[in-house]
Order: structure tokens, then sequence, then C-alpha cells
């Protein structure tokens, strides 16, 4: 049996490794053997998948492999080796095309050294931090060939080593055992196809005791490691032999199942529905077992089932935050419209006709009696709705909100989804606005500061942009109010529904739980401006004009998708910059409905990347599977408050250090920091950027090419959407029929949520 500081360093190698796939070798052939020998150095380590390259010196010699310095080359997936360490590799031998012969190891061993010189070169390799080649000399002098022993069992006696300082002795043996617990951890996972880097973090959250946990259900790392989810843990079950129908897997599954469906914006799913979507996800054919297991669930409060009053009065199944949330938000939403409050009071003997006079006179515009009832609803009233389309006149309505509560002395706050909208927002009204997160005080890894028991210190709430908000978002920010607080949404309900899950605004609108205001006429349009023109053409069902006539608004033809791509390369590197001058970098946002195939975001950025900044040699580095360049247009795609970036910033690389693993983006004017991982979980490439991204949004030029092919996604609220994101130009490339599809599609996505159903309960109860 090993020692315990080398229990489970066996490693079976994953030879799905992508780095392994690209390799072009010849096999000579495929009989496992081992090689055994001492590390000299390691040449690569890929710490996103633990793809190592290393050079050993075997134990015996081996010519037609080595180097002059007599080393051989061994490749595979392995934990992090140190310099000196002896390994015990299996595998097999390769003959690579460009590095010649290797050894591709399919199980790696570390091996204990047993003399005192293999014990101070292991000691000093940099397993341990502050074990030098000194410190090793001296503890192996003291111990012997039964140091590492006393490492394992007694690291006290680190005391008894003549001029060892007893600080040093304590930091080194606590470091010993947490450094040993560690690499048995690291090496127990990778040997089940986790990566360094996710063996890493599941280590920070369980500890010493991570192992255990793993082996007795994995599945719990979907439930409570950042990062892994269900299918990782799936992968690393089915390695360890867990079974199709075992119970925690079924269990997992359901909740699984369930957040799949929320990420299609579904607040619940019925029994019927959940039950088929978990066993397609699982491939199980026992239902009867699934139902079984969501029974158990159900009895164990893991999971909410309600009965009655939903479309089909099928059960209703949800996972307990969003059952919770929407409970939640009806009962705040009551308490808001029951309570009267101060700005009602003194609204109701304020003379509106003379306040609206001077107010319009002192900010310079003229509203219509529609845009005047907006104002004294969202003052008169409780809750209140403004929306309509490009032009309409909800900012000016905005702003004359806000003189008002200006003038009448009262507390306010503004608010948006998104940073990049709340900038926006702060632009239009010259007053302070911040994301929604940011006005909570929301703590990454804590919660929200203000709630019901220290709520906002406000006497109304404006959310703009408020097609983004979320059930989830939703109930954090109602929470957040006293029950004397005036909430005003502000918002085009004719957008995309919001990313997460549940249709907020649109459920508050058609629930009748709130004063609604739905601007339509059109103010904001020149004679040869087509940008709003089309977009209410689009939001009306209507084609719109593509005659090319307009100085904003352009469509070029093309049906095949290839070509498609080619031209919508050209017409943002080259034609837009020769006929407008327009920046395509800075100026230009290409905005597309899919991700896959030759016009996706996905093939779309890496055609735009090598064209826009693929010229010159700059630096680079790939980072989790995506290749980031210097010069790069890159997006955050979540708030950083800590770094003090949103959602949908975009930015550009300034830097590159490789010696000190660092991104540098300039976002906004502002230089901002990110190390290799936070880079690669919190940045895309954003020469092109999928319509939900660009939500909140605007950019003086979009491009959006539309075929056929994105039949799946041609909705009229997508395109409607995406064509409201420009100020200055819209280009589409595509087909006509394509456009036709969109148009004519005003199926808005069913979501599944109770959300309008109980507001209209409110009044009855």
């Amino acid at each position: 049996m090993l020692p315990a500081h080398h229990r489970h360093l066996c490693v079976k190698i994953d030879l799905s490794s992508p780095d392994l796939k690209a390799q072009r070798v010849q096999t000579s052939f495929l009989s496992s053997e081992a090689l055994t020998g001492v590390v000299e150095r390691v040449t690569f380590y890929n710490e996103e998948n633990g793809y190592t390259v290393v050079k050993i010196t075997p134990e015996r010699r081996i010519p037609d492999a080595e180097a002059r310095d007599g080393t051989v080359a061994v490749v595979g997936v392995m934990p992090e080796l140190g310099t000196g360490e002896t390994v015990r590799f299996t595998g097999f031998w390769i003959d690579d095309a460009k590095y010649g012969r290797q050894f591709r190891a399919e199980t790696c061993t570390p091996i204990v050294p047993t003399t005192e010189a293999g014990i101070i070169a292991y000691l000093s390799s940099g397993i341990v931090s502050g074990i030098g080649p000194r410190t090793a000399e001296r503890i192996v002098d003291h111990f012997g060939a039964r140091t590492l022993d006393v490492l394992d069992n007694e690291p006290d006696r680190l005391h008894e080593v003549p001029g060892l300082k007893t600080e040093l002795a304590n930091k080194l043996g606590k470091a010993w055992v947490e450094n040993q617990s560690v690499r048995q951890t690291m090496i127990f996972l990778q040997g089940y196809g986790v990566s360094a880097k996710m063996a890493s973090r599941i280590y920070k959250h369980y500890g010493f005791n991570t192992s255990k946990i793993v082996e007795d259900n994995p599945y719990t790392l979907a439930d409570e490691v950042y990062g892994i989810g269900f299918i990782r843990a799936d992968e690393i079950a089915r390695r360890m032999d867990v079974q199709v129908d075992d119970p925690n897997r079924l269990r997992a599954g359901l909740i699984y199942a369930l957040n799949q469906l929320a990420r299609d914006g579904h607040v619940y799913a019925p029994r019927a529905e959940l039950i088929k979507t978990a066993s397609e996800l699982l491939r199980v054919d026992d239902v009867a077992n699934v139902e079984a297991r969501l029974d158990e669930q159900i009895l164990l409060g893991e999971l909410i089932a309600e009965g009655g009053g939903h479309p089909g009065g099928e059960t209703a199944v949800y996972l307990t935050e969003y059952y919770e949330a929407e409970i939640g938000a009806v009962e705040h939403l009551r308490a808001l419209r029951k309570t009267e409050s101060d700005i009602m009071k003194q609204a109701a003997k304020t003379d509106w006709d003379e306040l609206l006079a001077k107010l319009a006179k002192d900010i310079e515009v003229s509203l219509t009696p529609q845009q005047q009832g907006a104002v004294r609803a969202a003052l008169e009233g409780k809750v209140s709705v403004l929306t309509g389309g490009p032009g309409t006149g909800k900012t000016t309505t905005l702003r004359m909100v806000i003189e008002a509560l200006l003038a009448l002395d009262r507390r306010f706050a503004l608010a948006s989804p998104t940073g990049r909208a709340a900038k926006r927002l702060s632009e239009a009204t010259g007053q302070p606005a911040m994301t929604i997160h940011r006005l909570l005080g929301y703590i990454p890894g804590e919660g929200f500061e203000y709630d019901e028991d220290n709520p906002l210190r406000v006497e109304m709430l404006i959310v703009d942009e408020a097609s983004m908000i979320d059930l989830l978002l939703l109930h954090d920010m109602l929470r957040a109010l006293k029950p004397e607080t005036h909430l005003m949404l502000v918002g085009d309900v004719d957008q995309l529904p919001s990313v997460g899950a549940g249709n907020v605004l649109r459920d508050i609108i058609d629930s009748g739980v709130a004063h609604v205001t739905r601007l339509d006429a059109i103010f904001r349009q020149s004679e040869d401006s087509h940008i709003v023109l089309n977009a209410h053409r689009i939001n009306h069902g209507e084609m719109p004009v593509t005659d090319n006539k307009s100085s904003d608004f352009y469509f070029f033809g093309e049906d095949d998708p290839a070509a498609a791509a080619d031209l919508l390369i050209d017409v943002v590197a080259n034609r837009l910059q020769d006929k407008f001058g327009v920046d395509p970098l800075n100026d230009v946002q290409v905005i597309a409905p899919m991700y896959r195939g030759p016009v996706g975001v996905h093939a779309l950025n890496e055609r735009l990347q090598q064209r826009l900044n693929g010229s010159r040699r700059m630096a680079e580095k790939q980072l989790g599977g995506k290749l980031f360049r210097v010069g790069d247009k890159v997006m955050q795609t979540r708030n950083n408050y800590d770094k003090e970036v949103f959602n949908g910033d975009i930015g550009r690389i300034y830097g590159l250090n490789l010696d000190d693993s660092e991104v540098e983006v300039v976002i906004d004017g502002r230089y901002v920091y990110y190390d290799f991982s936070e880079a690669a979980e919190e940045l895309i490439l954003a020469y092109c950027i999928s319509t939900h991204r660009s939500q909140g949004s605007e950019y003086p030029v979009v491009v959006m090419p539309l075929l056929t092919q994105h039949y799946m996604m041609l909705q009229r609220n997508l395109l409607y959407t995406a064509v409201t994101r420009a100020r200055q130009l819209v280009v589409l490339v595509g087909s006509r029929k394509a456009v036709s599809m969109a148009v004519k599609n005003n199926k808005v996505a069913a979501r599944y949520s109770g959300l309008q159903r109980r507001l209209k309960d409110i009044d009855a109860s």
C-alpha cells in the first residue's frame, strides 16, 4: 500500500483532451508499457485541462527517443509535477510529425524516493513552498530515510531539526500537511477527468473532505461548486461507474432539467413536461423511477409542487428560489399598492396643469396629454409603467417625472439592469443612475445589503430598460422598497424579454396591477431617416423599407450563408468605412441571431478578429478555449463590483502580461486588470454579439445578418430589438425571405410563469 501522502496518486489520463486530439501522430504500437524516470523540467502545463509536456531522465536508456541531453518527452493530461520528482508512467510511444518520438502517458504515479539524496531532491523540488535545498538537507540530515514518514505522521518533530527556527518549523509542518492534502485531492480528481483549474476550485470549496464528498455523491458538485454544473458532475460520476438510474443522478438531473427550462425563460415546469425533459436529458427509459425521485424531492421540500390554477390545471413544479421569488414579488407589490404615501398626499393637492406647464417651460419641452397623464400616474399611484417604441417620447416623459419630484422635494433613485443602460439613463436625464445590483448594495457571495430589514431610503424608484428584469431580480428589488415607496417601470415591452426566467414587464402590464401608459406617437424622425420608421413597421408586422434610399437603413441581399458571411465582413471592414468614415472597431456592432453556423456569433467573431485585428503580430493568449489578442474588442459578461465593470460593458485589450498572467483592458477610458482565470470567465470577444447581449445598449452602427438558416430565432421582437440598438445606421445582410419570416413571426415564446395570474388576484385578496 502507498504511504499516506501518496494514496490515490495513480491517475488515469483522459485521451479525449483537445490538446491530444490536435496532435497529428503515427502510433508505433498501442500496447501499454511502463516508463519511469526523474522529472528534469516541465516544458508545458495547461492549467485549464492539465495537459502537460515534461522532459524526464528515464531509469534506462532509450536511444531512439532521447534528446541530446538524454531526456525523453512525455505528454498527457496529468497533475502538476515538480522538477526532481520520480514518476512512473504507463502508456505508449508515438511518433509526432513535428516533435519526434514521445511517450503518451495514460496514467501517472509519483514514486516516493527512498534514498536520502532522493528525499532531499524531492523536498526541494518546489512541492512545498518554503523548503529549499539547504532546509531540505537539514531535515534529511536529522531524520534520514524516515523523513517523509515523520512529515506525514509527526510534523511537530520538525522542531528537533538543529538550526530550524520555531516559526519556520511550524510553517513547514502546516504547509506539508496542506500541500499533501491538496496534491492527493488534485490527483484524485484529475484521475476522473477534472481539469487542474476545476480541481483547485473544488478543493477550495470542500478542503480536506473533498475526496470523501465526491466519492459519496459527485452530484453535490453541481449544486455547491460554482462553474461545474450537472454536465461536468455527471461526467465525473460516470467515470466513477455511477449507474444511469442512480437515485443521486436522477435527483440532480431533475434539478438540472428545471434549471435548463429556467434558462429558456420558464419560472416553473408542468409536471409532465419536467418528467419528459429530465428523462430525455438523462437518457433514462424508466420514467416511473424519475417520477418516484421527483415525488421524493417534493416531499423533502427540495422542489415545490403547486396544483391547480395554472394553464391546463396541471401541477406546476418550481425550484424553491423561483417559487419564493414569485410569491414574494406578489406580496411586496400588494404592500406597495395598499400603502398610501406622502407623495400621493402632496400630489392630491397639486395643481397639475400649472406645475406641468411651468416644468415644461423650464426644460423647454412640450408634452402631449398622454405624456402628462403618465407623469401624474407616477406620482398619484404607487405602481406605474411607461412603455413605447423608439422616438415616442419615453425619455422626455421620464425627465418630466424627475422634474416634478425635484419640484415637490421628494427623494428618488434611478436604476437599470445593466451598467451600460444605467450610463445611458444618467446621460439622458442629467441625474445619477446605477445598476439595480449596485443600488441594492450587492456583495458577491453575500447577497444584497438592502432588503426588508434595511430598505432603500427613497420615496420613488424609477427603473429603465425594465423589459430586461427577470423574476429573481424583481423580487430582490421589491424586497428593498418600503411599502410607502412608488415604483415606476420604464421600458419597451415589445423588445426581447429578459435573459433570466420570467416575463416580468409584460406580466405586470397584462395583470392590471399598474397604471400603464403606452406611448405611440412618433416624435423623433427626420424625413430621410428610416431607423425609427422601420422599427415601428417591424413592430406592427410590416416589412421594413429596404430600398437603400434612406440615409441610415441599408439592406444587402445574399441568400447563401457562406457568401453572406463574406459580404458582412466586407461591409464591416471596408464599405462602411469608405462611405461613412466609421471606425469598424469602435463604431460598428455586429449583432447575430444565433451562435452557430457561418453567420453565427462564434464564426463571425473569429473572422472579424482576424480581419480587423490580425494583420500585425500582437501578443495573444488562449484562455478558456478563447483566443484573446492585444487590440481585441471584448465584452464583460457579468457584473464585477470590485473592478466596477458591468455586464454588457465593451472595451479593448490594451495589454497581455504573460509573466504576471494578466490582461489589461480599457473600458470607457479606464484601465481594468484581469488575471487570466478572471478573463477566461468574464470576457468574450465582442466583434459580434447576440441580440440578448445587446439589450440595454446603443451603438452608432448596427450590422445584422439574417438568413433563413436562422429560422429558429427569426422572431419579430428579436429583429425589432436589434434595429432599435442603432443610433445612426442599420445594415441588414442576408435574404429578404428571412426578414419576412422574422416580421411575420409574432409568436412570442410562451414562458411558464404564475406571476400574472397571482398579480390579478391582488385586488381580490
